[in-house]
């Protein structure tokens, strides 16, 4: 008689089984994906390699990490990259405060340490056996980095923007990226028992070093072409009739081709499509655009280059505000001559 076979050993969290699985998990997050970005991500979870995605701003490249949390039941860890960000925020510090205060609750004990002690030097030697009570990992306030290696279910680790970093800090995550390790000169290393998936975004505003890109697997995100645009509006803003939806991605996509300082991306995309929807736009005319550009055109020289483009000049345009009086209408000639009277009665 055979002997019974052991039961297989299964993860405590969800995978992805193949590239279709995770084109299919990331679907159901409401993420349109093509099978070249499932590739990458389900061979960065199989190699446990970081991903780092590069493209402009508003492609859904920290999207991609929200939804891969989502997908696979993990925690989402965010680190915000900035000029300035030093190890102290991204990985841990110490709580001096709790240092302090138990250094005066044990203050009788440290008299009698000191005790027999002759002298300074000597003082400070027995101090100096006993510094790791109080550089150990009880007084560690963890941050992102250091959260992540830590944590039971390995996460969805997030280091956005990290073009905004400094190079020094970039040279700083190399051991990270590599061993999903860090050092801690008074602890010593800790390791991740389990790596975390680890995903970093860059707009591009510097390039980064060959040693970071080295340690990941690559992926590029551009503006998404009509189709993919139409779908993605589609299923973000459901409540946008289909030649509405039709029409704003067309326009989006001729703006597009314009050299302007910061094209509309998909997110704007989407905050366009849900303000119509908002507004009962039934057709995207040039007055609707002229009212509603602000949300998709962020600076008021690019504003006047697609208005320009899109045919809306300043004779067609809509006046906001008070008028020069013409004095053509009744009410019009009323208002002249009290503005008149008021003005010589100063």
């Amino acid at each position: 008689m055979s002997a019974p076979k052991a039961p297989e050993q299964t993860t405590a969290f969800t995978e992805f089984t193949d590239i279709e699985d995770t084109k299919a998990k990331l679907a159901e997050q409401e993420y349109v994906c093509d099978r070249r970005l499932a590739t990458v991500v389900y061979l960065a979870t199989k190699l446990q390699k970081p991903i780092l995605v590069e493209g402009p701003a508003g492609v859904g490249k920290t999207e991609l990490a929200k939804v891969l949390s989502s997908a696979l039941d993990r925690s989402l860890i965010r680190l915000q990259c900035y000029e300035g960000l030093d190890e102290a925020k991204a990985l841990y510090e110490w709580e001096y405060s709790k240092q302090l205060l138990y250094t005066q609750v044990l203050r009788e004990k440290i008299g009698e340490v000191l005790g027999p002690t002759k002298g300074l030097r000597e003082a400070a030697e027995k101090l100096r056996d006993q510094e790791d009570v109080f550089f150990s990992e009880s007084f560690l306030v963890e941050r992102p980095i250091l959260q992540a290696l830590h944590s039971e279910t390995p996460p969805v680790l997030l280091i956005d923007e990290i073009d905004r970093a400094d190079e020094e800090f970039e040279a700083f995550l190399l051991e990270f990226l590599s061993d999903y390790q860090v050092s801690i000169p008074e602890i010593g290393t800790v390791k991740a028992e389990t790596p975390p998936i680890v995903i970093l975004t860059s707009n591009r505003t510097r390039e980064l070093s060959e040693a970071l890109k080295r340690r990941c697997l690559h992926l590029q995100l551009d503006y998404p072409n009509g189709e993919v645009e139409l779908e993605i509006v589609r299923l973000k803003a459901p409540g946008i009739g289909d030649e509405l939806a039709k029409e704003l991605v067309s326009t989006i996509q001729n703006i597009r081709t314009l050299d302007l300082r910061k094209s509309p991306s998909i997110s704007e995309t989407l905050d366009w499509a849900q303000s119509l929807v908002v507004l009962n736009a039934e057709n995207l005319d040039k007055e609707l655009i002229e009212e509603t550009i602000s949300v998709i055109i962020k600076y008021d020289r690019d504003s006047e280059k697609v208005m320009e483009h899109l045919g809306v000049n300043a004779k067609e345009r809509k006046e906001f505000g008070q008028k020069e009086v013409t004095g053509e209408k009744d009410h019009e000639g009323m208002y002249e001559m009290h503005r008149s009277t008021h003005k010589h009665a100063h």
